[in-house]
């Protein structure tokens, strides 16, 4: 086995090109795992530790730029004002060792179906950012994953970062497992608020400084434009006509979904009530409808850590109970800016 160690981006890129069956590895967590119980053995591996740019990040044309190295552990420490669902989510991945290897990148090049972090991405439409000596290009997250483990990556390329809008009002995750910690998701289920525009006044004030090196962000070409007059405080809101609900499904399909059809229902069921504007109680027939389409956009299968009929009735009630935490945050904030 080919153990390539590249100390820049470029260097890294080069090798993908040149080995494009070299497999990424950044915390190992899922990598090892594989190469120890004999389950894979790639032709070489392609060790990104010593690349410092896929470390940082920063503000990138009005989005969070993550690079593919962040580790959960920053993502808590570092990133819970902005881009609070990923940080919920993180802190329910493994132990304080895997959180602090464990990577951004590394989630997604898994691509399995009961990925944490995945169900947030999906809620806030985030972008995935693939380089090859090619050049760069951005993947919509919802089409980046293609089947169980399976993603929309070419061989020569490496995800590089992740593009996320910063939370624009309340989000929340939540999961089921067969134990409180240390476990994979039995199912999983993220949820964003957008408050549509004249809403939303929320104020976290973190920073979107980031903490981006003077290196590039990985196009061969050069670095991305660095967005100085990007928002530094949570509390954006969705422009007209936007959807102003975001969902995510996660271990409950053969790849991470959306519930659309529960999007377009909460959305309008908000709108026509007038409940961004009079911040009153959410209808039990609202949630009990919305945790419905949730479930129904799932597809399940009965494994070994759950059945497909579990699966659905859990999503139901995630569904119910994070749109009540968000609703219930929604209408604190506002209510303290008044």
């Amino acid at each position: 086995m080919e153990f390539l160690q590249p100390r820049s981006l470029a260097d890294a890129i080069a090798a993908k090109a040149e080995f494009p069956d070299a497999v990424p590895i950044a915390g190992g967590t899922d990598v090892m795992v594989e190469i120890n119980f004999d389950a894979r053995r790639p032709a070489a591996l392609l060790d990104l530790n010593r690349v410092s740019e896929l470390a940082a990040w920063g503000p990138s044309n009005g989005l969070v730029r993550l690079g593919a190295g962040v580790t959960f552990a920053r993502l808590i420490a570092e990133l819970g004002g902005l881009l609070p669902g990923l940080a919920m989510a993180a802190r329910t991945i493994g132990s304080p060792q895997i959180r602090n290897r464990g990577t951004v990148g590394g989630n997604l090049g898994a691509a399995s179906p009961a990925g944490d972090c995945h169900p947030v991405l999906l809620a806030a439409g985030a972008t995935v950012e693939a380089t090859s000596a090619r050049g760069r290009r951005q993947i919509p997250v919802a089409e980046f994953f293609v089947g169980p483990k399976r993603h929309a990556l070419a061989a020569d390329e490496l995800i590089t970062a992740v593009l996320v809008p910063a939370a624009p009002g309340p989000q929340q995750f939540a999961k089921v497992g067969t134990r409180n910690a240390m476990v994979i998701a039995v199912c999983a289920f993220a949820l964003e608020l957008r408050p549509p525009d004249g809403q939303g006044s929320q104020g976290g004030q973190a920073s979107l400084g980031g903490n981006v090196p003077p290196q590039d962000h990985g196009d061969p070409g050069g670095s991305p434009p660095r967005d100085p007059d990007t928002p530094s405080r949570r509390g954006g809101t969705a422009s007209p006509g936007a959807s102003t609900i975001g969902t995510g499904v996660g271990s409950a399909g053969p790849t991470p979904l959306r519930a659309p059809a529960a999007e377009e229902f909460l959305d309008g069921a908000l709108a026509e009530s007038g409940l961004w504007q009079s911040l009153g109680d959410l209808p039990d027939q609202v949630t009990q409808r919305f945790g419905e389409l949730v479930a129904a956009a799932a597809q399940p299968i009965d494994d070994v850590r759950g059945t497909a009929a579990y699966r659905r009735h859990a999503l139901s009630v995630l569904a119910r109970r994070t749109l009540a935490w968000a609703w219930d945050s929604y209408r604190r904030d506002e209510r303290r800016c008044a």
